[in-house]
């Protein structure tokens, strides 16, 4: 019997209607098999972190409990992706829908396919900040917590969505 695991997934968009993609993905997360969305971080706005000649993105996080093996579960989410027709052009480019999944339980995981804790993530106010509003008391497996790290990452280009933006 496979074990229930609360996992932290990230979402940015930045290609028609980036709002409307994650607020959809979001909803989307709750269907995935053997996974309920259990809540969801506030809506950001940020600057691009890769090529400048594209649009802001939009960027969220989201607590999920599933059964779905990390491998399992970046599958689930990278057809979620194919769903919202991303196409991966250029590293770090513009998109439709990225979804990262940033930790999984307690779990370390190197893989070719995947690694968690996202090898990124502590580097990036758009995925901290975020992550913070949900669980600032988390620690990285190698003792970092997540308040912490939040707060000492420039969050220079990161604004909270307004309810009416």
């Amino acid at each position: 019997m496979s074990v229930e695991r609360h996992v932290y997934v990230g979402l940015g968009s930045n290609l028609d209607d980036p709002q409307r993609h994650v607020e959809q993905a979001l909803d989307e997360l709750d269907r995935l098999p053997l996974t309920r969305r259990l809540v969801a971080s506030r809506l950001y706005a940020s600057r691009p972190l890769g090529p400048p000649d594209q649009p802001d993105f939009i960027n969220a996080v989201a607590r999920l409990e599933t059964r779905l093996s990390p491998l399992a579960l970046l599958d689930q989410l990278q057809a979620l992706e194919q769903r919202h027709r991303r196409i991966r052009r250029r590293r770090w480019g513009p998109r439709t829908l990225d979804l990262d999944l940033l930790l999984y339980g307690a779990q370390t995981l190197q893989n070719p396919r995947l690694q968690v804790p996202h090898p990124e993530m502590s580097r990036r106010s758009f995925v901290l900040v975020p992550l913070a509003e949900l669980a600032p008391q988390r620690r990285l497996p190698d003792g970092r917590r997540i308040a912490r790290l939040a707060a000492e990452v420039s969050n220079a280009g990161l604004r909270p969505l307004l309810p009416d933006d």
